[in-house]
């Protein structure tokens, strides 16, 4: 005849109740952190997005950390601080013809801890004479202000 295994302590039973429900409680919160996390960096990437189309870079450069050891590596340079970064996207992109129209697509975000997250994508600018685009890999990093780049890796498809 079966019979039920009773704990020697019942106590002990109670807390492998409450150890069972924390867990379960842990369990299910982790896709929930995922989903904000993830909804997060795009709202980020939207923001940029929108700066970009209206022609402020100075609201684009607000999705980079404000540090001087944010990495921005194109054109085979490494480029390193905000204030670095903000420079080369003011000289190369002078102004609103230059900028054209931005689109970020294909985001594929991977979380890989609570604080950091890599993401890749495509862009691509409209303008009057072509179309550039290409893709890019971003790592951001959960910051007390939010969601930001902290390193930046932009490849240019060859012109068409």
């Amino acid at each position: 005849m079966l019979q039920a295994i009773r704990p020697s302590n019942p106590a002990n039973g109670r807390a492998f109740i409450v150890f069972c429900i924390l867990m379960a409680a842990i369990i299910s919160a982790a896709p929930a952190e995922t989903q904000n996390a993830t909804d997060e960096i795009r709202s980020v990437l939207r923001a940029q997005q929108d700066a970009w189309n209206r022609a402020d870079i100075d609201g684009f450069m607000n999705g980079y950390a404000r540090s001087a050891s944010t990495v921005f590596i194109s054109e085979d340079t490494i480029r390193r601080g905000w204030e670095t970064v903000r420079e080369r996207y003011k000289e190369k992109y002078s102004d609103r013809a230059k900028m054209g129209a931005l689109t970020f697509s294909d985001l594929d975000i991977t979380l890989l801890s609570p604080d950091a997250a890599v993401v890749l994508g495509r862009w691509s600018l409209k303008r009057a004479n072509d179309q550039p685009h290409g893709r890019f890999t971003l790592i951001f990093k959960r910051l007390p202000e939010g969601w930001r780049i902290v390193h930046d890796h932009t490849s240019a498809a060859p012109p068409k």
